[in-house]
């Protein structure tokens, strides 16, 4: 599984830990920015770019985690890309529930949230979200292709 992880400056190092996390973990990561923490930097450009990875990796199973203030201005803008499915994430049970009913291939996450928090809250959110299968009932893959058709 390729995953590719982007941060504004918000988010910038929380995400240097998450990066370290996964390649330690075996996961084989690509960074797509920010690679400083630039204040003027803007969230939109970092999804864009988790987003056209993921819509144009040639991996089985292509996922992102973005890293901003709140997740939410990184899900909302990636989400803007027909194909993907990003989810603003504070917990494990989340995490587990965008896997198994919407196949979330981008997990947004809230630093402003979980920086605080100690390392395993995070950890366990992304081993979670990484490790969940999506379950394909029927009703989940007629209402991801109804949100593919908007």
């Amino acid at each position: 599984m390729k995953i590719y992880l982007g941060s504004d400056h918000r988010g910038f190092h929380l995400k240097e830990k998450v990066f370290a996390y996964l390649a330690k973990h075996g996961y084989e990561v690509e960074d797509v920015g920010d690679e400083t923490p630039d204040p003027n930097d803007d969230f939109p450009e970092f999804a864009q770019a988790a987003a056209l990875k993921v819509l144009g990796s040639l991996d089985d199973d292509p996922r992102a985690i973005l890293l901003c203030g709140g997740g939410q201005g990184m899900a909302i803008a990636a989400n803007r890309f027909r194909g993907i499915r990003a989810s603003v994430i504070w917990d494990a049970f989340e995490a587990k529930m965008t896997r198994n009913d919407n196949d979330s291939n981008i997990l947004c996450l809230p630093s402003r949230v979980l920086e605080d928090e100690e390392d395993s809250a995070w950890q366990g959110i992304i081993e979670t979200w990484l490790s969940t299968p999506f379950a394909a009932a029927v009703r989940y893959k007629r209402r991801n292709a109804q949100i593919d058709e908007l």
